[in-house]
């Protein structure tokens, strides 16, 4: 049977084990998109992952949606990301970029004061961030069919940047409500030409995107990442299984090495009337035959039950992953039938944006190893 220890291949991508550290966007870059030393130690830390999914980066200056988020559209920010994927490697990990355009929630003064794109002219719903604190989110503006190709263009070039950057692949972020989701969900999506309407449509774009970035890196160090679990950012679709499982059917078709589903959906009310969404990766996994890599409230043992049926390749673990550094170790531990520890972390010190410069590893890389001592890069002890 197989188990969360096992290799995997992902493409071109070999895997050590089947326990993925999810992207989690933790708001340490300079404000101008840079990654810093403290993110390279921060990822080399948790270099045991078999695949590591960087946070979440912003392809151009249009979407970058939140205070102090990474970017990969510039060489300062490049260059940033060479300190942290050296750091991974020379740790034994493997790490690939996520691609990112916020759409609608980038708000007009973190893009020099332009109106935010989306697939329509709608409005997210709730406060964002801003260095003036929250604020409603703005309303945006339905992306021109002009526009589509040089936003296309800005996708393939920061996969590209990315593998310049050292990352072993790239992850199209089309999932959470962000603006390649704003394109294929029908409550966000309201267009009349070729890219709204019907289901193969709402798709067009992130097909594109795909098989732009496909041809800048290759299919085998493409993947994608999607979220069929209900309303994110006020982003839904009326028929979610009429959607995903085409979009999962398209993408196996163009060859994407894997394919990650978020099927827990953190932002639903749990006292809401009626049944909650069940999730769609059986569905998906009918039709996706590559690798898939499922995320959401996974703890050991549920992980290791579904990689263990087939119904996943692998499990991306995302809060786990905060407090515990060494969760692979951990794992190991609770497989050999030990005691080991999965800590909490601090929800207070979840995003770095608000944090003095010289508080930024507060919550980050302070956390210990399951025997209480500093960890070091790869999860190790630190030496002196």
């Amino acid at each position: 049977m197989t188990t969360l220890f096992d290799q995997l291949q992902l493409g071109a991508i070999p895997c050590k084990n089947r326990v993925f550290m999810a992207p989690l966007t933790r708001l340490r870059s300079t404000p101008d998109g840079v990654p810093t030393p403290l993110m390279a130690q921060y990822y080399a830390q948790r270099a045991d992952a078999g695949l590591i999914i960087a946070e979440s980066m912003a392809i151009c200056q249009q979407g970058s949606g939140f205070l102090n988020a990474p970017g990969i559209w510039e060489q300062a920010q490049i260059k940033g990301w060479r300190l942290v994927t050296d750091a991974v490697h020379a740790a034994g990990g493997k790490i690939v970029a996520q691609l990112w355009h916020g759409g609608r929630i980038v708000f007009p003064t973190m893009n020099g004061g332009t109106q935010p794109v989306s697939a329509s002219a709608t409005q997210a719903p709730g406060l964002g961030h801003t260095w003036e604190g929250k604020e409603p989110y703005p309303m945006a503006r339905a992306l021109r069919l002009d526009e589509i190709p040089a936003l296309v263009a800005q996708f393939a070039q920061a996969a590209q940047n990315a593998i310049k950057a050292g990352f072993d692949g790239v992850q199209v972020h089309a999932a959470n409500g962000y603006l390649l989701d704003q394109f294929l969900r029908d409550s966000t999506n309201h267009r009349t030409d070729a890219y709204g309407g019907s289901v193969e449509n709402r798709m067009r774009l992130l097909r594109e995107v795909c098989v732009a970035v496909i041809g800048a890196v290759g299919a085998g160090r493409t993947g994608v990442r999607i979220s069929p679990n209900g309303e994110i950012l006020g982003c839904v679709d009326s028929n979610p299984k009429a959607l995903f499982v085409p979009v999962a059917a398209m993408l196996q078709q163009l060859g994407v090495a894997w394919l990650g589903v978020k099927e827990f959906n953190p932002h639903a009310d749990p006292n809401a009337p009626g049944p909650q969404q069940a999730p769609l990766s059986p569905e998906i996994r009918k039709v996706f035959t590559n690798p898939l890599v499922l995320n959401g409230n996974y703890d050991f043992q549920k992980a290791e039950q579904v990689v263990g049926t087939g119904k996943a390749d692998a499990i991306s673990f995302g809060r786990p992953f905060i407090a515990n550094p060494d969760l692979v170790k951990r794992f190991e531990k609770l497989a050999q039938g030990q005691t080991a520890n999965v800590a909490e972390s601090d929800k207070k010190t979840w995003y770095g944006e608000f944090l003095p410069r010289e508080e930024q590893s507060l919550g980050y890389t302070d956390y210990p190893t399951m025997n209480g001592l500093p960890c070091g890069p790869a999860g190790e002890p630190a030496t002196d």
